[in-house]
């Protein structure tokens, strides 16, 4: 695929490089090594469409002013031929370049030509890279940060396909470990307190109102109530709705068998419930995963085992007091760390390591990403230094730290209680505000800034609502392309693109080549923000190009047509970049 503005960097590089050949050869400026210099687009355009600093660079190795090597170079630059126009040198001695009016219109050519597939690059050359996120625990409903995490990391895949890799994304689903153990407990009390006195009397009571039975053992739940619930479990109204769907098929048949019993009959049957409602709400999200990675299958096949095993054979872990202690500070941290404790278990990391291994060795992903959240910050070094010990290159395994959100409504904070059974969930928040707009708005920020999300904006139709502002101008232009058609003006094949010179046309034509350079960027800093950006930046130039430039009412046929052309460039290129953010794209609003 084309990358215009690439293409004229490197060229424009190979016309400085044969510019300094062509003065060393004439022994201008003497034949000694020279440092690298950078090819810039300046902020100001009427700088140039590209800068190089060059003879700012070159200065100390040439022994000469900056100006003066500019002016040497500019000199010798022959620019006949190629997209280039002209030169200039500017201040103390920048080289600025300007681009033919020739190339804005292979810009216009090119998207026309590629179209759905404009803005794609070959960046990753088809390396497999496996992208982590959300993975929220399957034992109760996923919150507002998993809603982050969901947006961020799906459009980070979709970044990196259009990048070129061979992206998949992946959900480890926690069933096994503490997180279970509690969510056993949690359940068999909760079954326990239906099976009371207490419990029976309020099934009697609420026969057919399965929700407000469940409300009234959520009342009676804090300290000294009824149904008085310990420090160590989940309160959430979801367990108490697993319990009483379990008590209502089960009766108090499970009340006298052993608690081990009771609690893996409970297990087994919310959790499939749960982990289904996971996979069912995260695809309302338009989240479809490639894998669900059950962390289970780790210790069914014995890896938990398998790597300790490989640490203690290469010396990296040593046994102490009955524990197996991994040998962390021969690899920078503070202290070394436990991987198995004398009573024979697995602390929480050893399946995370065996899990990681698994996708970087026994799978061969040349790249693992995890979305995490940032409370995850310490936990990362641990388990990089851990894959390192294993014979694993670290750099494989690359991290986003996601900061928190702020809900807010009507200019205050929404207030959030992880104890508390009526928290904003991804399903309540999808209940509240468009898909659309909570797959943009979690994408306006790089993950590891802070975001306040405004719920009031996300649902407003109006230009300060960015992803209806970008929508709109999609809608705009189809609206535009369907009432010329009614006026028998139909999209021509060609049309004399040169025309197209009004400084709000070469601005957005400029903006138009940029998609696959942004696409780079956002692949290779892991951040699908800089496409929200984009699409909001190119919806802005193209309505002042609109409200500039009739289409309609050009001042000539031939020049009408070229703008019609550029419309449906613009409009190819914003369904592109919302394609990438698996954002609806309405003809009509």
């Amino acid at each position: 695929m084309s990358d215009l503005i690439n293409s004229a960097s490197l060229r424009l590089r190979e016309i400085i490089m044969d510019a300094l050949g062509v003065l060393v050869a004439e022994e201008a400026i003497p034949a000694v090594p020279l440092p690298t210099f950078n090819i810039e687009i300046p902020a100001d355009k009427s700088h140039g469409d590209f800068a190089a600093n060059t003879a700012m660079v070159c200065a100390k190795a040439l022994k000469m002013p900056p100006r003066k090597i500019a002016e040497l170079i500019c000199e010798k630059l022959f620019l006949e031929g190629t997209i280039f126009e002209r030169a200039e040198v500017a201040g103390p001695g920048f080289l600025n370049f300007f681009l033919s009016r020739k190339w804005f219109s292979d810009v216009v050519e090119n998207v026309l030509e590629e179209g759905e597939n404009y803005g794609k690059t070959d960046l990753g050359k088809g390396k497999r890279v496996l992208v982590e996120f959300v993975s929220a625990n399957p034992t109760g409903p996923m919150h507002i940060g998993n809603a982050r995490g969901g947006a961020i990391g799906d459009c980070l895949a979709s970044v990196l396909q259009w990048a070129g890799y061979h992206a998949e994304r992946e959900f480890y689903v926690n069933d096994a470990g503490n997180q279970i153990e509690k969510f056993g407990k949690s359940l068999e009390l909760r079954y326990l307190q239906l099976c009371s006195d207490k419990g029976q009397e309020l099934i009697a009571k609420y026969k057919d109102d399965n929700e407000q039975l469940c409300s009234e053992i959520y009342s009676q739940s804090g300290e000294g109530g009824a149904f008085e619930m310990p420090e160590d479990v989940y309160l959430g109204t979801d367990i108490i709705e697993h319990a009483k769907n379990f008590y209502d098929i089960n009766g108090r048949a499970m009340e006298s068998v052993s608690e081990t019993e009771r609690r893996k009959a409970l297990v087994d049957y919310a959790l499939p419930i749960n982990i289904a409602g996971l996979e069912r709400d995260l695809k309302k999200y338009r989240i479809v995963y490639d894998n669900w990675f059950r962390e289970s299958t780790v210790h069914e096949k014995n890896e938990t085992k398998l790597v300790v095993d490989k640490l203690m054979e290469a010396g990296k872990a040593y046994e102490q007091d009955g524990a197996v202690w991994f040998r962390a500070t021969e690899y920078g941290l503070d202290k070394d760390f436990v991987l198995r404790r004398s009573n024979g278990l697995y602390t929480y990391i050893v399946p995370d390591i065996a899990y990681h291994y698994n996708k970087l060795v026994t799978r061969n992903f040349d790249k693992a990403i995890n979305v995490l959240g940032a409370d995850h910050h310490g936990y990362v070094p641990r388990l990089k230094a851990a894959l390192n010990a294993l014979g694993v290159d670290e750099t494989k395994l690359d991290v986003v730290l996601m900061q928190m959100v702020m809900l807010v409504r009507n200019g205050e904070v929404v207030k959030l209680s992880k104890r508390s059974g009526k928290a904003i969930t991804l399903v309540t928040l999808l209940d509240e505000i468009p898909i659309d707009a909570a797959r943009f708005f979690f994408n306006l920020r790089e993950a590891n800034s802070q975001f306040e999300f405004d719920l009031d904006l996300a649902i407003e139709k109006s230009s300060q609502n960015p992803v209806y502002y970008v929508q709109y101008a999609h809608a705009r232009i189809c609206s535009l392309l369907r009432n010329l058609s009614e006026e028998g003006v139909e999209i021509p094949q060609s049309a004399d693109l040169d025309l197209l010179d009004n400084p709000r046309e070469i601005e957005l034509i400029r903006h138009l080549a940029s998609l696959p350079g942004e696409i780079d960027l956002a692949a290779k800093s892991y951040d699908p923000s800089k496409i929200t950006k984009y699409s909001v930046d190119l919806a802005t130039l193209f309505h002042r190009f609109y409200d500039a430039c009739s289409v309609k009412n050009a001042e000539t046929k031939e020049l009408m047509n070229a703008r019609i052309l550029l419309c449906v460039a613009v409009r190819q290129t914003l369904r592109n970049a919302l394609e990438i953010l698996n954002i609806d794209r309405p003809e009509k609003m």
